[in-house]
């Protein structure tokens, strides 16, 4: 009963931060989730006056990172409702029908969130993140671009449209380096070029794809670091929580994704610094900032705008998921 009343406390606070909890009566609801009750999850319920704000999740997967966001909202009294890409047909009735008051990206797939969000902010509704972030931050040649013109320090890179300027490219760049699809995620299709016969075969394979972005060359340095990068979330031009992500044994990618771990790292000054100037060279309201250490230096390697948190939330002990909803309520009530 103590951990029940707490919740509720804290609950309370809450909602007087956010609603003016004079306007209502509250009452506990127990949660239980598959791993048995939960005294964190507490919802609450208002007498008379009903909360109508609404908030449209928009995923095409229900990942760990999608179900605490929607206990988040939740936990808060507000009306989320997970909107499956999948199941979307955008045409003049779902741009003439789609209704809320802000709307969270978080698809998997960056083709179809960027479309669906393009579709939204038609429909004239307010998008986190928006589609011009979704576009840039989900293309590494546009990304190296932004924040090479925002003065970012990022590493070298590369980018070409043919396999022989790929070629000249790399000698200028040095081997090794490494090899990225311009449009990609989790590490995959990521290659270390190793040497000039290395490189051949991944343009021919790159070539061999059919796709025109596959045909897009792109090429950054290789940065001889730690085993680990670190990741930085970023809520509301506020860094909320920052990790190492270690890569596996015998794995130079650091992705949590394919088996990295995350422990918690100190965020000091220089690195909340960079990764506020890093998500505001793409407007991102919502992200995951990841940088690399070279030597004393430090690199942003990409901005991430569906960020997955898992690892940050659990390593670092923040509810990262209470901080988006928190964001969400606060610029539908600005």
């Amino acid at each position: 009963m103590k951990h029940q009343h707490l919740a509720f406390t804290s609950l309370k606070h809450r909602l007087k931060r956010f609603h003016g909890f004079k306007r209502y009566k509250v009452a506990p609801l127990k949660y239980r989730g598959s791993d048995g009750f939960d005294t964190s999850l507490y919802v609450y319920k208002t007498m008379g006056r009903v909360l109508s704000m609404k908030i449209l999740l928009l995923q095409d997967r229900v990942r760990w990172e999608e179900k605490q966001i929607m206990a988040a909202a939740q936990s808060r009294g507000v009306n989320l409702k997970p909107l499956d890409a999948k199941d979307v047909v955008v045409d003049f009735d779902f741009l003439r029908e789609v209704k809320a008051d802000i709307a969270l990206q978080r698809c998997v797939s960056h083709f179809r969130g960027l479309y669906l969000t393009a579709a939204l902010e038609a429909a004239n509704l307010r998008v986190v993140n928006s589609f011009a972030t979704m576009h840039v931050c989900g293309d590494k040649l546009l990304s190296s671009i932004a924040l090479f013109k925002a003065g970012v320090p990022s590493p070298s890179f590369a980018a070409t449209f043919t396999v022989e300027s790929a070629l000249k490219a790399l000698t200028r760049l040095n081997y090794p380096a490494v090899s990225k699809p311009v449009v990609g995620s989790h590490g995959r299709l990521l290659s270390l070029v190793k040497d000039r016969d290395a490189a051949i075969a991944i343009l021919e394979h790159e070539e061999a794809l059919g796709s025109a972005l596959h045909r897009i060359h792109y090429f950054q340095e290789f940065i001889d670091k730690p085993s680990r990068d670190i990741r930085i979330v970023v809520v509301g031009g506020k860094a909320v929580a920052a990790i190492y992500r270690y890569a596996p044994q015998g794995e130079w990618r650091t992705n949590v994704a394919i088996g990295g771990t995350a422990k918690p790292c100190p965020l000091t000054n220089e690195l909340e610094g960079l990764a506020l100037k890093a998500a505001k060279a793409m407007n991102a309201e919502v992200a995951g900032v990841d940088i690399m250490e070279k030597g004393d230096e430090l690199l942003v390697n990409e901005v991430n705008p569906t960020v997955e948190f898992r690892g940050a939330s659990l390593a670092t002990n923040v509810d990262i998921a209470g901080e988006i909803v928190d964001y969400l309520i606060r610029e539908v009530k600005r």
